[in-house]
């Protein structure tokens, strides 16, 4: 091999290395960029804790600083819905947060079709036996609320807002999704809304609240009172 080969064969080698070190550092760029845990800092941080404060989880200040008392009220947040309490926000935790990984803006995490899948989980746990209009009605009460200035504005909020459906609590949003609910899911993410507007359903034969019957009645479906 010429001296001119060994010095090209070498600058080549040299490149491709360069070039595999930036593709790897890029990737725990974005896997970092994904997880929050102690000692984590910036506007994400700042994001999250103004999420816990808003829904009761976080009284502490909002200075995008993620110290002991975020990692605690990430814990609490986490085990109300059903996620590994490890006090790190990590991929699925942001997703129940509501907010957008940076995995997920390259498509590595698919958050339009979770959010799908989110939606038919909670149709299918609220609505199973309930006439198929019905389980559509409760997806577009959802989405309803998503548009509405007094919930949060992603469907992940909305369900995961503290006390605002029973299946988070009894056990109903665990169970195997009913296929229905996943055509319940696509027709009201394609504007269906069979409640004219509604943000509120309850079933007055188990419902417990006195002030949920104080919400002006829109329509009954099924076993559901809809109301705006």
């Amino acid at each position: 091999m010429t001296d001119r080969r060994r010095i090209r064969w070498g600058m080549t080698a040299l490149l491709t290395a360069f070039c595999m070190l930036l593709i790897l550092a890029a990737g725990l760029r974005t896997a970092y960029a994904a997880t929050y845990r102690q000692g984590s800092s910036g506007e994400a941080v700042r994001t999250i804790q103004t999420k816990l404060q808003r829904w009761g989880y976080y009284d502490g200040e909002v200075d995008g600083v993620y110290g002991s008392s975020t990692a605690e009220a990430v814990k609490w947040f986490q085990q109300a819905n059903g996620l590994t309490a490890d006090g790190v926000a990590g991929p699925a935790t942001l997703r129940a947060l509501g907010m957008e990984t940076e995995a997920d803006a390259d498509g590595g995490t698919q958050t339009g079709s979770g959010d799908f899948a989110l939606l038919a989980r909670v149709i299918s746990a609220e609505a199973r036996g309930e006439p198929y209009n019905g389980q559509v009605a409760v997806g577009a009460v959802i989405l309803n609320r998503v548009a509405h200035p007094s919930f949060p504005n992603t469907i992940s909020g909305v369900v995961y807002e503290p006390g605002a459906f029973s299946c988070m609590l009894d056990g109903q949003f665990d169970e195997p999704v009913a296929d229905s609910a996943y055509q319940a899911a696509r027709d009201a993410l394609n504007g269906v809304d069979p409640t004219g507007g509604a943000i509120y359903y309850f079933n007055p034969a188990t419902a417990t609240s006195a002030w949920i019957w104080s919400r002006p009645l829109i329509t009954v479906i099924g076993n559901h009172r809809f109301c705006s």
